[in-house]
């Protein structure tokens, strides 16, 4: 099998010490490149500097809306300035979180929209948090369509997904899909059409079964993809080549 995990946080200080170890292991399982999430701007330069180390490792640049308060002009113009980087491919992760509200919810909304701005004038894909906060994501995202890019760990109904869907945005499984209690994520995974299901593990997070309870790492792919090749009725061996075809469309991979 040959995998992509869309979305890992390999400048995470849970892997400080041994992110060579954790790239060798997912090589070793198949995962062929591995997009390295930025949230902040030091994160996103963190995730640079381990592409421009590692080959099969690609960046992206962006602040999470957590951190919208911190969307200053000068953060948003170093971000530009990081962007241009070569080891970058996507501009992400933002959108909205209003379940933590850890940025006041305008705030969220201004620096979503001010990074949508960024990502269509530097022509990169998008990669988008959405957490109950369906409503005003899909009405920002209406104002940049067409869009390429994906919504990251989706966990919204499929009548949701098929708008992101013809908005251009591919949707996005990790871990999620392979707890026990989440029969209603894996009723809307068999209704999303091939053509638009990426994978991820968002690492160190969502640790999928049977390695719940412990650090996420981009070897655990293979599992997830497992549980979408049972769910979607084929082998793990299509489900690895149809969902890794559609991560190199999404980001313009070769």
């Amino acid at each position: 099998m040959e995998l992509i995990d869309t979305h890992c946080h390999l400048n995470d200080e849970q892997y400080d010490a041994d992110v060579a170890e954790v790239i060798e292991r997912a090589h070793s399982a198949g995962v062929l490149w591995l997009v390295n999430i930025g949230y902040d701007v030091d994160s996103s330069r963190k995730a640079i500097g381990q592409a421009s180390l590692h080959p099969s490792v690609k960046a992206t640049v962006g602040i999470h809306p957590h951190d919208a308060k911190t969307a200053t002009k000068s953060a948003l113009a170093k971000l530009r300035e990081l962007a241009a980087r070569e080891e970058v491919i996507a501009f992400g992760e933002i959108g909205l979180d209003y379940y933590y509200d850890n940025s006041p919810r305008d705030i969220q909304r201004e620096a979503f929209r001010q990074q949508m701005e960024l990502a269509k004038s530097l022509k990169l894909p998008v990669v988008i948090h959405s957490r109950d906060a369906t409503k005003d994501t899909l009405e920002i995202l209406r104002e940049y369509a067409p869009l390429q890019g994906i919504m990251h760990c989706f966990s919204g109904s499929f009548e949701t997904a098929q708008i992101c869907m013809d908005l251009g945005m591919y949707i996005a499984f990790g871990g999620a899909i392979t707890f026990k209690n989440a029969n209603r994520l894996r009723e809307v995974v068999a209704k999303v059409p091939w053509e638009w299901i990426v994978v991820e593990t968002d690492c160190p997070y969502l640790t999928p079964e049977p390695f719940r309870g412990r650090r996420n790492e981009p070897a655990h792919l293979q599992h997830i993809v497992g549980t979408l090749a049972q769910v979607k009725g084929v082998s793990p061996a299509d489900a690895a080549r149809i969902t890794t075809d559609n991560a190199r469309a999404a980001f313009g991979l070769v």
